[in-house]
């Protein structure tokens, strides 16, 4: 079966897709529309913030960690209120929060760039247990924030330099050593955006630009690739009920397809996503 419309909201920049593994509920965001989006028993639900929101791990059953523009934040998904836990390049007012996910300890990662894509502007950063700390400087697109299942190996990606990166893990999940290169797609021309990592450790990664996402087997082969009707996939996510489904996030900005900026299923019964790690605050 091929991809299917899951929601025909229009995002100008989906992200973040989170499947809430107590709620068994799927989470995203448009970035530029300001706004967390849902479904509940099939019904459209969404929040509109005053700043731009990208990126959500899962704190308990009525409570979600929110990446913004300025900060990290604890948001009740019952009232609608949040409640800043720390700071995020709040004092720059050029650069915003983008591509994000919790790690298999706990902790969690998240990405910010410049509003421009400014060469260098953006870090990639991790909370954990009330710490925010500095991880990886002079990046200029922040993605593919990602984690193996054993917990022993993180993934990111400057999308500007065409590249996924690889580093190792301490039990802690404090990157130790210099990252490496896990996939190099400039010899394809290939823009590499979010991913998401499944139970054996292959990495599926969202390609904007070529209406894909990519997978790649822990050593970096290329193994397989979905299609999709939108252009700009922007971020990949397994749910369901037994982690079979995978499900992407597009951006309609600069286009004018119908497809575009829509929430997309697609059914893989060969692949099981890992379940989405608990954000311990």
């Amino acid at each position: 079966m091929g991809a299917e419309v899951f929601d025909n909201r229009i995002c100008e920049l989906g992200e973040g897709p989170l499947w809430h593994p107590l709620r068994q509920q799927m989470f995203w965001f448009d970035i530029l529309g300001k706004k967390l989006l849902t479904r509940v028993d099939g019904a459209e639900q969404e929040w509109t913030f005053d700043e731009h929101v990208s990126a959500a791990g899962w704190v308990d059953a009525d409570t979600l960690m929110i990446a913004s523009e300025t900060g990290l934040y604890r948001f009740d998904l019952s009232s609608g209120e949040r409640e800043l836990l720390v700071a995020l390049e709040a004092d720059n007012a050029a650069t915003r929060s983008n591509d994000g996910r919790a790690d298999p300890q706990g902790g969690f990662w998240i990405g910010t760039m410049g509003f421009n894509g400014e060469p260098g502007a953006g870090a990639i950063y991790r909370y954990y247990r009330g710490e925010l700390r500095k991880l990886f400087g002079d990046i200029s697109i922040s993605n593919s924030i990602c984690f193996g299942p054993l917990g022993d190996v993180a993934y990111y990606s400057d999308t500007a330099k065409k590249t996924i990166m690889q580093v190792a893990l301490d039990e802690a999940g404090w990157p130790v050593g210099e990252p490496t290169v896990f996939v190099d797609v400039n010899e394809d021309g290939l823009n590499p955006d979010g991913s998401v990592v499944d139970a054996a450790g292959n990495l599926w990664n969202a390609q904007w630009g070529v209406n894909r996402v990519a997978c790649y087997s822990p050593d970096g082969q290329l193994l397989t690739a979905i299609e999709f009707d939108a252009v700009q996939i922007s971020c990949p996510a397994f749910g369901g009920a037994d982690l079979n489904d995978l499900y992407a996030t597009s951006a309609a900005v600069g286009l004018s397809g119908d497809a575009e900026g829509k929430t997309f299923v697609v059914s893989l019964p060969d692949a099981t996503g890992q379940a989405e790690h608990q954000v311990i605050l």
